[in-house]
């Protein structure tokens, strides 16, 4: 039996508040991050498949209607999409939206970031795995991090703040620029946020021996720059935080999904780009939100699909279980 909704009231079976939304906007990105598709890429869906800005922003009104407060836009890379920006200017219309993110690769940033400030855009999260030319052109196929650090300039610039700068931590690949990352933050008050290997990469060749635990990176840090633990902004917070004990602007998020679960206190759910509602990143169902629209079902009908599809939202992730199955499809396709 389907809960009475009203505002606020978008609850799972476990009892925890459904908050915060994320809406990828496309499937293609400009990059090959190793830990996120394979190299030679994936099919992507047609336009036909992908849902329209009306669409989105339609269904984004419903969704904070329904209590959520924190949208952030993903892709691929939100940025490749045409109209984005007015995209971005019609949500920041939507009543009720509290927080306006998205995650970029940062590559179209020095065009974007202005007219992304302007449109109503909060703060931006940017991938970016490694500040060494080479080691970043072998972790994204792509020779851009001159770009990706004007991105990060730009959106300094024009306030998309605070930025969060995210490094998937891999063993034997980029482990050793850990200590970078929380210099590079400390240099221009940025949140650095490690976050362990999950096993979402494209070609599949995700292995646990190359996750570098959340204890491990926060011992590295530490070791280096003392930290001091900052209280959580909100209970169903992903990021352990951290800021400098030295008063140094600039902090520290440690994201351990593989060694320290944080699934009890999860608020988030996602839309795809092609209209599908995941209830978890590693979710092996989706609900397929996009036809139901397009078959004509009213408000309500839309409502009710909604809170059913959140009921069934899994407990956990299970990446530690025996019986554990990654999802088909890779992250650049889920969104992030």
């Amino acid at each position: 039996m389907l809960p009475i909704l009203g505002q606020n009231s978008l609850k799972d079976s476990y009892g925890r508040a459904i908050r915060d939304l994320r809406i990828s906007i496309t499937d293609r990105c400009n990059f090959r991050c190793i830990y996120c598709m394979p190299e030679t890429g994936v099919k992507w869906k047609q336009k036909s498949e992908i849902l329209s800005y009306e669409e989105l922003t339609f269904l984004t009104e419903v969704f904070v209607s329904l209590g959520i407060t924190k949208i952030r836009v993903t892709g691929g890379e939100p940025l490749l999409r045409r109209g984005v920006v007015r995209f971005i200017e019609s949500l920041a219309k939507i009543p009720g939206i509290e927080d306006l993110a998205m995650t970029t690769n940062a590559y179209f940033l020095p065009e974007f970031a202005e007219k992304l400030s302007k449109a109503g855009l909060k703060r931006v999260s940017i991938s970016i795995d490694s500040l060494r030319p080479r080691s970043f052109e072998l972790l994204t196929k792509v020779n851009a991090l001159d770009r990706v650090l004007a991105g990060i300039e730009a959106a300094r610039k024009y306030n998309l703040t605070p930025i969060k700068v995210n490094m998937v931590v891999m063993r034997g690949i980029n482990d050793l620029e850990i200590v970078d990352f929380a210099t590079f933050a400390r240099k221009y008050g940025l949140v650095a946020r490690y976050i362990e290997y999950m096993p979402l990469d494209g070609p599949g060749e995700w292995r646990r021996e190359m996750v570098v635990s959340g204890k491990e990176i926060y011992e590295q840090i530490n070791e280096h720059y003392p930290l001091v633990p900052l209280h959580p902004n909100h209970k169903s917070e992903t990021a352990r935080r951290y800021g400098f004990a030295d008063g140094t602007a600039g902090e520290i998020g440690i994201i351990a999904p593989v060694t320290e679960p944080f699934c009890g206190a999860c608020s988030r759910i996602r839309l795809t780009a092609d209209g599908q509602i995941r209830t978890c990143l590693f979710s092996l169902n989706e609900h397929n939100l996009r036809d139901l629209l397009r078959n004509g079902a009213n408000r309500t009908d839309i409502v009710d699909f909604i809170a059913e599809a959140v009921l069934k939202k899994e407990a956990g992730h299970r990446i530690n279980e025996p019986d554990f199955i990654p999802p088909e499809r890779t992250m650049s396709c889920i969104g992030g």
